[in-house]
C-alpha cells in the first residue's frame, strides 16, 4: 500500500479539521461544558448503530484497538472539558492540538516504523510552530484572567495533547488492522462516548433532574456536534489508511485556524497580529507537508 498525501486526501483532512473546530466551539460556548461533551459523544452510540448495520463490525483483530482507544478517550474528554472550563478556546485549543503532532511523529517512527522525509519533518515542525504562535498570542493570553487560572488551563491543555497523541496512534494502527475504515469508525463511536457520559452522570447522581432538563433542551444542538465529531474523526482515520499517520495528524491540526476564526466571530475572543502571523506559518507547514 502506497502512503502519500494526495490532493484528495489533503482536502478531505482540511474538511475534517473544520468539522473538528466546529464541535469544539460548540462546547466552549455552552453553559455546561462537561455535560455537553458527554452528550455529544454519548449520542455517538446512537449514530453508530446504523453505520454498523450498514458496514458490519470490524474483524476480531481490530477490537483491542477499539477498546484501548475508548479508555484513552476518557482521559481526553476529561482534560478537554477542564481546559475549556479554565481557558479561552483561542488559547487552549491551539496548545492541545499543536503539541500532539510532534509526539505522534516521533512515536510513529519508533512504534510502527513510519518515517518521514526531511521536507515532511520540516512541515510538521512548521505547522506545529504556527499553531503554537497563534495559540500563545498576546491577545489570547490577555483573555485568560488571573495567572493561576491560566496555568491551570495550560496544564489541562498539555495533558490533553498526550491523550490526543495516544489515541491517534492506537486508532491509526487499528483502522489499518481492520481493513475496513467505516466499520472501525462505527465500532469506535459505539463505545467511545459511553464511559465519559457514565462518569458525568455518576458525578451528578445526587440530583439528576437538572441533567435531564438540560439534556432534553440541548440534545438537538448536541446531535449536530455528534455529527461533526464523527465526520471529523472518520475522515482522519480514513486518511490514515492512505497517508502516514504523522502527516494526517499534523494536517488535521489546521483546525486551529477554524477555531480561531470561530472564537473571534462567535465567542468574541480577540484576534491580533500574532495570530495572523501564526496563520501564515501554518499555511506554510501545510504546503511543506504536501510537497514532502
Amino acid at each position: 500500500m502506497s502512503l502519500d498525501i494526495s490532493g484528495g486526501v489533503l482536502l478531505a483532512v482540511l474538511l475534517g479539521a473544520a468539522l473538528h473546530a466546529s464541535w469544539n466551539a460548540l462546547i466552549k460556548s455552552s453553559q455546561d461544558k462537561a455535560l455537553d461533551t458527554a452528550l455529544i459523544h454519548g449520542l455517538g452510540t446512537v449514530t453508530a448503530l446504523p453505520l454498523l448495520a450498514m458496514f458490519g463490525p470490524p474483524p476480531v483483530a481490530a477490537w483491542p484497538y477499539v477498546l484501548g482507544s475508548t479508555l484513552i478517550h476518557i482521559g481526553y474528554y476529561t482534560s478537554l472539558a477542564g481546559a475549556y472550563r479554565h481557558g479561552d478556546l483561542g488559547l487552549t485549543y491551539p496548545l492541545m492540538r499543536g503539541s500532539a503532532p510532534l509526539l505522534v511523529a516521533l512515536a510513529s517512527h519508533a512504534l510502527i516504523g513510519e518515517g518521514l522525509s526531511p521536507l515532511a519533518w520540516l512541515g510538521v515542525f512548521t505547522l506545529c510552530a504556527g499553531v503554537l504562535i497563534l495559540g500563545l498570542s498576546r491577545s489570547a493570553l490577555r483573555g485568560q484572567g488571573d495567572e493561576a487560572r491560566r496555568r491551570t488551563a495550560l496544564r489541562y491543555a498539555l495533558t490533553n495533547a498526550l491523550f490526543i497523541a495516544a489515541y491517534t496512534l492506537v486508532d491509526g494502527i487499528g483502522v489499518r488492522v481492520s481493513g475496513n475504515a467505516p466499520a472501525y469508525i462505527a465500532a469506535l463511536f459505539l463505545f467511545d462516548g459511553l464511559p465519559y457520559l457514565s462518569l458525568v452522570l455518576w458525578q451528578r447522581r445526587a440530583d439528576l433532574a437538572p441533567v435531564r432538563a438540560y439534556a432534553a433542551r440541548r440534545w438537538p444542538v448536541a446531535l449536530l456536534g455528534t455529527t461533526a465529531s464523527l465526520g471529523s474523526y472518520g475522515i482522519a482515520l480514513w486518511a490514515m489508511t492512505h497517508a502516514p499517520v504523522a502527516m494526517v495528524a499534523a494536517l488535521r491540526e489546521t483546525s486551529v485556524l477554524f477555531a480561531a476564526l470561530l472564537g473571534t466571530w462567535l465567542l468574541r475572543e480577540p484576534f491580533g497580529w500574532q495570530r495572523a502571523m501564526g496563520t501564515g506559518v501554518i499555511v506554510g507547514g501545510v504546503m511543506l507537508l504536501r510537497l514532502g
